[in-house]
């Protein structure tokens, strides 16, 4: 009997779009902090913002310290600057993402369905940005509101596939893995590693950017969660 829902985040409940003119202009902004000898702005794009960017999908199941990375960056760059600076400039950054999500159809939909339904659900998400800046998206996304849970991986300082991040959000609802539905939209980190834990997997494809093997169990939007649970059921 399913009682927890698990959701992945980026891709399965929300997508984004790089939102390459706001952060030029976060760089424009900041500038008076940087020092007369900074680089240029599309310099800084590059050799800081990209090149992170570029940099994500390499990590491994151990979770990065995100601003120790950050000020690295910024140090090729040839700017050594505070961390307080750092932390200012990173959170500009974070709220053009949060202006950059938008929910996927029919998310919010699905999580009022499921408590309706009497279910506890969650979101579990390889993040490695300061959580704080992760769950501020969160409340703004009216996500945070309808789940029992939002566990990070920057919170547990392991990354999906690895067993942590998901055990850790199971803990907070109160599910054994054998209770759960894990919602992703990747093998790996949202059908293999649930369920080698024992957890049900599914993987929502309206979002998906990653080719679903056969055998593995879709459903084609959020939309179609609740038939699939009462098939489960």
């Amino acid at each position: 009997m399913v009682r927890a829902v698990l959701f992945d985040y980026g891709l399965t409940l929300v997508t984004f779009t790089f939102p390459r003119s706001e952060l030029i202009q976060v760089l424009e902004r900041v500038r008076p902090w940087l020092g007369a000898d900074a680089p240029d702005t599309e310099t800084l794009m590059r050799d800081v913002v990209e090149a992170i960017e570029s940099q994500l999908p390499t990590y491994g199941e151990d979770e990065i310290d995100y601003m120790n990375l950050y000020e690295r960056a910024w140090r090729r760059a040839g700017l050594d600057l505070p961390r307080e600076t750092l932390y200012r400039i990173l959170d500009l950054e974070q709220q053009c993402w949060d202006q950059a999500m938008r929910v996927a159809p029919d998310a919010l939909g699905a999580l009022d369905r499921l408590r309706v339904r009497g279910l506890r659900t969650a979101v579990v998400s390889n993040a490695p940005f300061p959580p704080e800046f992760m769950h501020r998206q969160t409340r703004l996304s009216g996500i945070a509101e309808r789940v029992d849970a939002v566990v990070f991986s920057s919170e547990v300082g392991r990354r999906k596939p690895a067993p942590e991040l998901y055990l850790a959000a199971l803990d907070r609802l109160g599910a054994a893995p054998t209770e759960a539905l894990f919602v992703g939209d990747r093998v790996l980190e949202d059908y293999e590693g649930p369920r080698r834990l024992g957890m049900e997997a599914v993987l929502c494809t309206a979002l998906a950017r990653e080719q679903v093997r056969d055998g593995v169990p879709t459903i084609p939007s959020l939309a179609d969660l609740d038939a699939y649970l009462d098939r489960l059921t």
